[in-house]
């Protein structure tokens, strides 16, 4: 049976990120790299990885290089870094599916870039990144920015028993 993953903010090509987020890597390419490489020991080819967004700063052929490089079937969702491109070229670089706005999966779960506002009274989880480092102190949110999973795609099982009772799984 195929796993469902969910990951965002890789910012592949992004020499910067490494500096704003103090990630371990010495250089863009050793990044890329590390990236591609704990993604791959997860996903198998027939997962499926839901992204949100901010995925690359490269030109198309280099990111489609690394779509391809990733297993899985994998389904954009639009982050404010990719929104300078259509959801077309997500398309032909390689993405399955690409979505400009939030999305609702499983019933219960808000997939976003950034974080939406959520109450006690919503009975939502929102499933978003942007916001890297940072965490909200709630377990109506759940941030799956890079930097939150040592770079790895974190499993939608994973998620749910940190915010569903285990007597409701």
């Amino acid at each position: 049976m195929a796993d469902v993953f969910f990951i965002s903010d890789h910012h592949f090509g992004h020499k910067h990120i490494i500096d704003f987020e103090s990630r371990p890597f010495g250089d863009v390419e050793e990044m890329t790299e590390k990236m591609i490489a704990k993604w791959n020991a997860v996903v198998g080819a027939d997962d499926r990885v839901f992204h949100l967004g901010d995925f690359s700063f490269l030109n198309k052929e280099k990111t489609s290089a690394i779509v391809d490089r990733l297993n899985g079937t994998k389904t954009l969702i639009m982050g404010n870094h990719d929104r300078g491109r259509s959801r077309s070229w997500w398309l032909d670089v390689g993405f399955h599916e690409v979505s400009e706005y939030p999305i609702v999966y499983g019933g219960f779960f808000f997939l976003s870039h950034e974080p939406m506002y959520m109450n006690k009274h919503i009975p939502y989880v929102n499933i978003h990144g942007h916001i890297h480092g940072q965490k909200y102190e709630s377990s109506q949110y759940v941030n799956v920015s890079v930097e939150h999973w040592d770079y790895t795609p974190v499993t939608f099982e994973a998620i749910k028993r940190m915010v569903v009772p285990s007597e409701e799984q």
